[in-house]
C-alpha cells in the first residue's frame, strides 16, 4: 500500500469573495460575518473524484473537516491521524503533519493557500515531497498545482516514479496585503513532483523599467479612449490595471477591485456582494484584468471577488484582458481556476489581450 498524507485547511480561501484577501489569524471570523462560505470542500472533492485506482492507496488523513469527511463515503482506504476541535488552527496542521511523518507517509497532499504551505514547510521541510491543492486567496508560492485536476496528475506522476524538484514557499504579509502593499519574502523550499505543465509558476513582480512603465500608460490610454458611457468598469488588481486609474486621476486599490462609471470612481475595494449589487442597478458591466506575472492566471488567484456568479453575469465578451508585452512574452497561455467548471469552460479558448495602443495579441486561455 502506498501511504499518502492528506490535510485540508477548512477555512482557506474564505476571505476571497468577500474582499478580505485572506483568512490568516482571526480574519476568517470577519469573513463568516460577511457571508463567506467554505471553499475547500469543492476543491478537495474535485481532486478525489479523479482517483479511480484506489486499491493500493492508503490515505492517512486528519480527522473531521480537515480530511476524514471527504473520504469516508468514497470507498477509499484511510486511517485517521490525530484529533481536532471545532475551531481549527495552524497548530493542528503542524501537529498532524508531524504524526503523519512518524507513520512514514511517502507524500503529503494539502489543500490550502500560502499560509498552509508555510505551516507544512515548518514541519516537513525537505523530508518528503508535497502536493498543494490551491484553495487560498493569493497562492503566490510556486509549489501549488494549477488546479485540483492538475494536483491529481501530479500524484499520479509521483506514484509512477517522477523526479522531484525544490520550489519556493513565499511568506506573504497578509496585514500589509489588506492595506494594498505586496510584501513577500522567501520562506523556504518544499519538494514537489517535477512535472512542469501541472505546476503554477511563482509570482513575479511587475517590471519598473521605463519601457514597461510607458507600455502601461499606452494600455491605460487605449482603455480610457474606448470606455463606453453608462457602463460600469470593474478594475482588477495589479499595477497594469492601476495605470488606468492613474490616467483618470482617481484613487485605485492596488490589490482590490474598484468600480468606475463614466470615468469617475463609483466604489473602491469591493467584494462579490457589492459587484452583484452594482450590476443589478446599472445593468451593463465590464471587467478589466491583467494576468499574474509568471503564472498567467486571470481568474482564481488574488481576485476571488470575481466569483463564478459574477463572471457568468458579466459574460466572456465583456472581459477585457490587458498585459504589458514584457509580461505576456513570459507566458505560453493564460489560466483560470475559479472553482466552478462551468465558469472555467466558459472562459477557455483564445482571447485577445491588449498590449499597447490599439495593439492586441491572441493567446489561449486554459
Amino acid at each position: 500500500m502506498r501511504k499518502i498524507g492528506l490535510i485540508v485547511n477548512p477555512i482557506a480561501g474564505m476571505g476571497g469573495s468577500v474582499g478580505l484577501k485572506g483568512t490568516d489569524g482571526e480574519i476568517y471570523k470577519k469573513a463568516i460575518e460577511l457571508g463567506a462560505e467554505p471553499v475547500t470542500p469543492k476543491r478537495i472533492e474535485r481532486f478525489l473524484s479523479n482517483i479511480k485506482q484506489k486499491e493500493n492507496l492508503l490515505f492517512l488523513v486528519a480527522s473531521g473537516k480537515m480530511g476524514e469527511n471527504y473520504l469516508k463515503d468514497l470507498n477509499f482506504n484511510f486511517e485517521v491521524v490525530g484529533e481536532i476541535a471545532e475551531k481549527t488552527t495552524a497548530d493542528d496542521t503542524k501537529r498532524i503533519a508531524k504524526e503523519m511523518l512518524k507513520k512514514h507517509i511517502e507524500i503529503l497532499i494539502f489543500c490550502g493557500g500560502d499560509g498552509t504551505a508555510r505551516d507544512i514547510y515548518d514541519v516537513v521541510d525537505l523530508k518528503i515531497p508535497v502536493i498543494g491543492i490551491p484553495s487560498g486567496v493569493k497562492m503566490f508560492s510556486s509549489i501549488f498545482a494549477i488546479n485540483p485536476q492538475a494536483a491529481y496528475n501530479l500524484l499520479e506522476s509521483f506514484l509512477e516514479g517522477s523526479e522531484l524538484q525544490e520550489n519556493e514557499v513565499l511568506d506573504i504579509d497578509e496585514k500589509a496585503f489588506r492595506e494594498d502593499k505586496l510584501d513577500s519574502k522567501l520562506y523556504g523550499y518544499l519538494k514537489i513532483p517535477k512535472v512542469r505543465q501541472f505546476i503554477q509558476g511563482g509570482k513575479k513582480a511587475s517590471g519598473k523599467k521605463r519601457s514597461e512603465a510607458e507600455n502601461k500608460i499606452q494600455i491605460a490610454k487605449y482603455i480610457i479612449d474606448d470606455m463606453k458611457e453608462n457602463v460600469v468598469y470593474f478594475l482588477g488588481p495589479g499595477t497594469t490595471v492601476k495605470s488606468i486609474s492613474n490616467e483618470l486621476n482617481i484613487p485605485k486599490s492596488l490589490l482590490g477591485i474598484d468600480a468606475i462609471y463614466n470615468k469617475e470612481l463609483l466604489e473602491k475595494d469591493i467584494n462579490e456582494a457589492k459587484i452583484l449589487e452594482i450590476l443589478e442597478e446599472y445593468n451593463n458591466g465590464k471587467i478589466v484584468i491583467s494576468p499574474i506575472g509568471g503564472q498567467g492566471f486571470i481568474f482564481g488567484r488574488g481576485n476571488k471577488q470575481f466569483t463564478p456568479e459574477v463572471i457568468k453575469k458579466i459574460g466572456r465578451e465583456n472581459i477585457i484582458v490587458v498585459s504589458t508585452e514584457e509580461k505576456l512574452k513570459e507566458l505560453n497561455c493564460l489560466r483560470v481556476d475559479t472553482g466552478d467548471l462551468e465558469a472555467d469552460n466558459m472562459l477557455k479558448g483564445f482571447k485577445k489581450v491588449i498590449v499597447g495602443s490599439k495593439e492586441k495579441e491572441l493567446i489561449e486561455v486554459k
